[in-house]
C-alpha cells in the first residue's frame, strides 16, 4: 500500500501550507512519485482552483492535474450527506484516491479548510482518514492561546481520530508565542508522554503570517486602481490616516496598509513620498475608501511615477474595512519563492527530521530524484561556507535569491554595485532582505582596488594594456568579480542576469585562465529526470568544437561529473553508433573519441554512438553489444552547440526535467554564467553549484 500522511487541522488557521511543505520537501528527497490529495476542497470559483493544490502542484512540480488532486467539493459532499447518499461521497474520494495510489509511493493528503461548519468537516476529516488507512498528524494554532488552551484543543482531535481507529502520529502546534514556547513543549511531552508520536512547536514568524496585499485584495474585492505588478508584498500592519500628515506621518509603521477615505490626496502624496524617501520605512500599500477617488490632479501626479506601491478601492467605509482587512489571513501562492522558503526554513528547524523520516521510511528509493539532486547539492555547499561574488547586485532576482541564500545559511554573499542603488532596487521590488547578513561592496571604493588594478596591468600589460585601461576595467563589475575570485577574496563567481556569456567569460579568460593541461572552457548541463540525473555537454559555449576539443570537453565533463559524485559513463554522440556510418560529423567524434581514450584510459568512453542506445539498455545492447557504456551513459556529449542546445531545451520541456546550468568547467577557479532570462530558482541552483566547484578549487 502506498505510504501516506493525513493532516488534519484542530481548527482554522492552523498552518497546513507550512507544513505540507516541509513533509513534501522532505519527500520528495526519496522519490520522485510524491502525490498531494485533498478529499474534499471549497467551491471555488470556476476558472480558479483550490489555493493549496496549485501552490504544492505549480512549486514542486508535481506529475498531478488540479481535478486528479481532490474528490469533491464541499457543496457535493454536503448534496450527498443531505440526500442520505453518505456511501456514495466516500466511494468518490477513495476511487479517486486509489488512482493515485498506482502512481504515487508518498501521497500527502490534506483536510478541507473549516470555512464552513467545523463540526462537519472534521466529522468528515476522520471518516477520509479511516477509508484511506492513512495515519494522522493533527495540527493546531497557538496564536492568542495559553499553553493548556493548546493541549486541550490537540486531546479532543486526537482522541476523536483514535477512538475511530485512525492512527495519529504526530502533533504540531503552529503559530506559538515566543513566551510560552517552552513551557509548551513540556507540557506536550507530559500529556502525550503515552502516545508514541511527532510533538513539534513552530513559532510564529510574520513572515510566514502576514497576508500580502493580493490577499487583502481578494477578501475585500478591492478594485486595483495603481501597482498591480507589486501585490505580492506583505501587510505587516494596518494603519488608519484620519489625521493631518504632519501627525500621521510619525505613527507610520513599516509595511503597513494605509486606509484612508478617498478623497484625502494629502494622505496618498504623502504616503507614497514616505515609501520613496529613505527617512521613512517600506509602505506596502494603500486602501482607499467610501468608493471616492483621488482628484484628478492627484491622479495626474501618481501616473507620472514608476513602480508604484499598490492603491486600493473600495467602496465601504473605513471602520468596516479596517475591521474586514484585520481579518483576512495568509495565503501562499506557487511565486512566492522567499515566503516558502522560510516556511521550508521554519519546518526543518523545529520538526524532528529523524523521526519524520522513521515515519516515512516505507517511501521507496529510486535513483536520484531532482529533489535528492538539490538536497544533496545544498548539503554540500553547507559543509564549507564559500564566499561567492555577484557582480549583478541591483538585480531583482539577484537580490531574492541572496535573501533565501542568507537565510538558509548556504553562503556568504557579496553584492557589487552602489550600496543605496542595490537598497532602493530592494525596496521598490519588495525583495525582503536583511542586509547585515550580505556584503556589498562598490568595486571603486574598495579597499584593494589599486591592488587589482596593478594585477591586471602585470597579467595584461604584454597584451598591450597600460594602468588607465586597467583602470578602467576594473571599474568594470564582471572584471572586478573574476579578480575578487583570482585574488582569494571570493571562492567564486555567478553572473550573466544581465551581462553576456562573453562578458562574463572573457574577463575569466584573461585574469583566473583554464586549467593545466587544458586549452577550451566549455560547460555542461545536470539534468535531472524524474529518477536519475544526467550530464549534458557543451551546451552552451563552443559552437563547432574540433575533435581534439571535443576530447577535452569529454574529460573536462567526466571530472565536473564525479566532483558531484556521479560515477562518469560517457557517451561521445552523433547520428550512427560504433563502426556502421561513415562522413565527416561522424569521423570527427570517432577521432575525439580516441583522443580522450588515449588521455585518459582510466574513463569508461563509447563513441560514436546515437543518443537512443547511449540512454535505452535495450536498445544499447542491440546497437552495441558488450559495450561498459551503451544503455547506461550518464556523461553525454554532443558534437556541437546546435545539437547541445537544442537537445537540453526539448528534454526540459517535454520530460519536465530539471536543467541546473550552466556550470563552467576548465577554469582554475569558479566562474559561472546565467541566462539572462533565469528565474531565482536558477540563481540559486548556480550559485550552490559555484559554492562546491569553490570548495574544491
Amino acid at each position: 500500500m502506498t505510504n501516506s500522511i493525513y493532516i488534519s487541522t484542530a481548527e482554522p488557521n492552523s498552518g497546513k501550507a507550512l507544513v505540507a511543505l516541509g513533509i513534501l520537501e522532505n519527500s520528495l528527497r526519496k522519490s520522485s512519485k510524491v502525490g498531494f490529495f485533498k478529499p474534499v476542497i471549497g467551491d471555488y470559483q470556476s476558472g480558479k482552483g483550490d489555493e493549496h493544490i496549485s501552490l504544492v502542484i505549480e512549486h514542486f512540480g508535481l506529475n498531478l492535474t488540479h481535478e486528479e488532486a481532490y474528490g469533491l467539493t464541499l457543496k457535493k459532499a454536503n448534496e450527498l450527506i443531505s440526500q442520505g447518499k453518505k456511501d456514495e461521497m466516500l466511494e468518490i474520494v477513495i476511487s479517486k484516491y486509489k488512482k493515485l495510489e498506482e502512481r504515487f509511493d508518498f501521497i500527502l493528503i490534506e483536510s478541507s479548510d473549516y470555512k464552513n461548519s467545523i463540526t462537519l468537516e472534521h466529522s468528515l476529516n476522520i471518516e477520509f482518514a479511516k477509508n484511506l488507512a492513512s495515519p494522522v498528524l493533527v495540527l493546531t494554532n497557538a496564536n492568542n492561546k495559553s499553553v493548556h488552551e493548546c493541549t486541550d484543543a490537540l486531546r479532543v482531535s486526537i482522541d476523536d481520530f483514535s477512538s475511530n481507529d485512525c492512527k495519529v502520529i504526530g502533533a504540531v502546534v503552529n503559530r506559538v508565542e515566543a513566551d510560552i514556547i517552552n513551557e509548551l513543549n513540556v507540557v506536550l511531552a507530559d500529556n502525550f508522554a503515552q502516545e508514541e508520536m511527532l510533538l513539534a512547536t513552530i513559532p510564529g514568524d510574520e513572515r510566514i503570517s502576514s497576508p500580502t496585499i493580493r490577499d487583502i485584495a481578494e477578501h475585500l474585492k478591492a478594485k486595483v486602481l495603481y501597482g498591480e505588478d507589486n501585490l505580492d508584498v506583505l501587510v505587516d500592519n494596518i494603519t488608519i490616516a484620519a489625521m493631518q500628515m504632519q501627525n500621521f506621518l510619525p505613527k507610520v509603521k513599516p509595511n503597513s496598509l494605509v486606509i484612508t477615505p478617498g478623497d484625502r490626496g494629502d494622505i496618498v502624496l504623502g504616503t507614497i513620498s514616505a515609501h520613496r524617501s529613505q527617512s521613512y520605512p517600506n509602505i506596502a500599500g494603500i486602501l482607499l475608501t467610501t468608493g471616492l477617488a483621488p482628484d484628478e490632479s492627484i491622479k495626474r501626479v501618481i501616473e507620472g511615477m514608476q513602480d508604484m506601491i499598490p492603491v486600493l478601492s473600495v467602496d465601504h467605509n473605513t471602520y468596516v474595512t479596517a475591521n474586514d482587512a484585520n481579518e483576512v489571513t495568509a495565503s501562499m501562492r506557487a511565486n512566492d519563492l522567499t515566503r516558502i522558503s522560510y516556511a521550508k526554513e521554519l519546518f526543518a528547524k523545529h520538526v524532528d527530521n529523524k523521526l519524520l523520516d522513521n515515519l516515512l521510511s516505507t517511501v521507496k528509493v529510486e535513483g536520484m530524484t531532482p529533489k535528492m539532486f538539490q538536497y544533496m547539492l545544498t548539503q554540500r555547499a553547507k559543509q564549507k561556507r564559500s564566499r561567492i561574488v555577484l557582480p549583478e547586485g541591483n538585480d531583482p532576482r539577484i537580490l531574492e535569491a541572496s535573501a533565501i541564500l542568507a537565510t538558509q545559511n548556504i553562503v556568504d554573499i557579496i553584492l557589487l554595485g552602489k550600496e543605496e542603488e542595490i537598497i532602493d532596487v530592494a525596496r521598490n521590488n519588495h525583495v525582503n532582505i536583511d542586509f547585515s547578513q550580505v556584503e556589498i561592496i562598490d568595486p571603486v571604493k574598495y579597499s584593494k582596488f589599486n591592488e587589482y588594478v596593478n594585477t591586471l596591468y602585470e597579467l595584461r600589460k604584454h597584451k598591450g594594456m597600460n594602468l588607465d585601461m586597467a583602470t578602467d576595467a576594473m571599474s568594470d563589475v564582471s572584471y572586478f568579480g573574476t579578480m575578487m575570485v583570482q585574488m582569494g577574496d571570493a571562492n567564486g563567481m555567478v553572473s550573466g542576469a544581465v551581462h553576456t556569456t562573453a562578458a562574463t567569460i572573457r574577463p575569466a579568460l584573461q585574469i583566473i585562465k583554464t586549467k593545466p593541461g587544458t586549452s577550451v572552457v566549455s560547460s555542461v548541463f545536470f539534468m535531472s529526470l524524474p529518477d536519475r540525473v544526467l550530464v549534458y555537454g557543451d551546451c552552451a559555449v563552443n559552437p563547432n568544437p574540433n575533435s581534439e576539443q571535443l576530447s577535452e570537453i569529454a574529460i573536462s565533463s567526466a571530472e565536473t561529473a564525479m566532483s558531484f559524485g556521479i560515477e562518469p559513463k560517457i557517451a561521445m554522440l552523433s547520428y550512427s553508433s560504433g563502426a556502421s556510418g561513415s562522413g565527416e560529423e561522424v569521423e570527427k567524434v570517432r577521432k575525439a573519441t580516441a583522443i580522450a581514450k588515449e588521455k585518459r584510459p582510466d574513463l569508461k568512453i563509447e563513441g560514436p554512438i546515437q543518443y537512443d542506445a547511449a540512454v535505452d539498455a535495450k536498445v544499447g545492447a542491440q546497437k552495441m553489444p558488450g559495450s561498459d557504456v551503451a544503455g547506461q551513459a550518464n556523461v553525454l556529449i554532443f558534437p556541437d552547440l546546435n545539437t547541445g542546445n537544442n537537445t537540453y531545451k526539448a528534454v526540459q520541456r517535454e520530460t519536465g526535467a530539471l536543467a541546473i546550468g550552466p556550470v563552467l568547467q576548465g577554469l582554475n577557479k569558479p566562474v559561472n554564467d546565467l541566462s539572462r532570462g533565469c528565474l531565482v530558482e536558477d540563481v540559486l541552483n548556480t550559485v550552490i553549484i559555484t559554492a562546491i566547484q569553490g570548495n574544491q578549487s
